[in-house]
């Protein structure tokens, strides 16, 4: 019996002006799978994980969460979102982790953690704040509650920002390159974290430059270029032995780096 899946998209479109950004992409994640995103900067990675998220909306195509429909084509072939509450429910089932944190400045860590589960969930606050805790030993930063984002480095930051995500019970959590602002031992932290989620089977969809990665902690792999999915296969097998010609040119570029 295959896994459920959690997250699907089908037949996106989305352009910014003149520019088509995604043509036609359809991508379905099951329920514990983890799957990289990879490919040349523009050619629509970012923005497939906008419109899975809801930060920017499909001209054309479907996405569901589940058993819940969020956007679905209309008889004109454009795409019909669902109504405020469908969304709402939709955003209680992913978190995302951007490059650049996106933490609340003036917020403590806890509270940076516990905001959404106690004001948008409306969970107790006592259970927040415990699975909170709970999360923070996970990303070794017990000690660190009452501290604001200046006060950490990079690396902690973004261990910060997943905690936050994760506080939210997703069942599926997008990463949008999270370490694209870090040097590369700031880098090997958080990639930590991240293993150590995959090793608990957590559904992930990572977007990322970092290939070895990839490839070691991904089950499938999705290289896309200028706008289309390019080449999907088993993470292994993809970034060892690419069947396409630009997806060996892309991996090529990387190892020369």
């Amino acid at each position: 019996m295959q896994d459920a899946t959690v997250v699907s998209i089908e037949g996106a479109r989305k352009s910014f002006g003149e520019t088509v950004v995604l043509k036609d992409i359809s991508l379905a994640v099951r329920k514990g799978e983890v799957v990289a995103v990879i490919g040349p900067s523009g050619g629509g990675k970012s923005t497939l994980l906008r419109c899975m998220t809801l930060l920017e909306t499909l001209d054309g195509g479907t996405l569901s969460y589940g058993d819940l429909t969020v956007a679905e084509n209309d008889a004109a072939g454009r795409t019909a979102y669902a109504g405020k509450a469908v969304q709402k429910e939709a955003k209680t089932r992913f978190g995302l982790v951007f490059q650049n944190f996106n933490l609340f400045p003036h917020y403590t860590v806890m509270k940076n953690i516990t905001d959404a589960p106690i004001h948008v969930q409306k969970r107790p606050k006592e259970e927040v704040e415990a699975h909170a805790r709970t999360l923070l030993s996970k990303m070794g930063l017990t000690g660190k509650e009452d501290m604001v984002p200046c006060e950490l480095s990079g690396g902690q930051q973004q261990r910060v920002a997943i905690a936050r995500a994760l506080a939210l019970n997703p069942d599926v959590l997008f990463f949008d390159e999270p370490t694209s602002a870090l040097d590369p031992e700031l880098t090997q932290e958080v990639l930590k974290v991240i293993r150590d989620l995959a090793a608990e089977h957590m559904t992930m969809v990572i977007v990322t430059h970092e290939m070895n990665f990839a490839r070691d902690v991904a089950d499938r792999i999705i290289f896309m270029e200028g706008g289309v999915i390019v080449e999907e296969g088993d993470a292994r097998s993809l970034v060892n032995d690419p069947k396409h010609e630009r997806t060996k040119a892309f991996l090529s570029r990387c190892t020369e780096e």
